[in-house]
Formats: C-alpha cells, sequence, structure tokens
C-alpha cells in the first residue's frame, strides 16, 4: 500500500509588490522550499511572467508539486504544497513566508488520497 498525501495551500498577504514581480526570486525560493521539505524536484522550475503583471510558478517533486501564483497589485501571493505524507509542506511554506515577509499567513493544510 503507497503512502498517502498531505495538501497545503496558503494566501500570504502584505508581501512587497516587487517581490512578486520577480521570476528570478521566485524560481528560487521554490528550489529552497523543495529542500527545505526534503522533496527531490524532477526538473528545473517553470516559471513565467504573466501578462496581468503577476507570475505563476511550479515544480514537480517526488510525484507531487509546489506552485505558486502572485498578484503585485493585492501584495498577495497563492501557494499550493502537494507533498507524500512523510514530508512536510510547511517548511516549504516557511521559506516563502520568511523571504517574502508577509504582513499575513493564512494556510490550511489536509490529508489527501
Amino acid at each position: 500500500m503507497s503512502e498517502g498525501f498531505t495538501h497545503l495551500t496558503a494566501d500570504l498577504v502584505g508581501a512587497a509588490a516587487n517581490q512578486l514581480r520577480d521570476p528570478a526570486l521566485l524560481s528560487g525560493l521554490l528550489i529552497a522550499a523543495a529542500s527545505a521539505a526534503g522533496l527531490s524536484p524532477v526538473g528545473a522550475p517553470l516559471v513565467r511572467r504573466l501578462s496581468s503583471d503577476g507570475v505563476t510558478g511550479l515544480v514537480l517533486v517526488d510525484g507531487c508539486h509546489m506552485l505558486f501564483h502572485t498578484f503585485p497589485d493585492r501584495e498577495l501571493l497563492l501557494l499550493d504544497v502537494l507533498t507524500p505524507s512523510a514530508h512536510d509542506g510547511r517548511r516549504a511554506l516557511d521559506v516563502f513566508a520568511r523571504r517574502l515577509a508577509p504582513r499575513e499567513v493564512h494556510s490550511e493544510q489536509r490529508e489527501r488520497g
């Protein structure tokens, strides 16, 4: 029987808009967050600047994923972390929260599968 999964979602509110527009910074955060959670990326992060002024990014990790969407005009980053249950997605969230220093972090974590 295979292990289950943990799904963490978070809203980071009040982050600096200039950081939320920076694809290089956010790509680095995906890599650092995966490492902090003990996950191995299966390739380089895919990070794109959007026409709406935001950035979106995805990294596939150990059969799961980490992704984000930014909304600089709202000082908002939405984070989605799906991990095998043996890993702690909150460690990935901590990397984003420490570096972006949002005013508020709202998160929810659920067991999946």
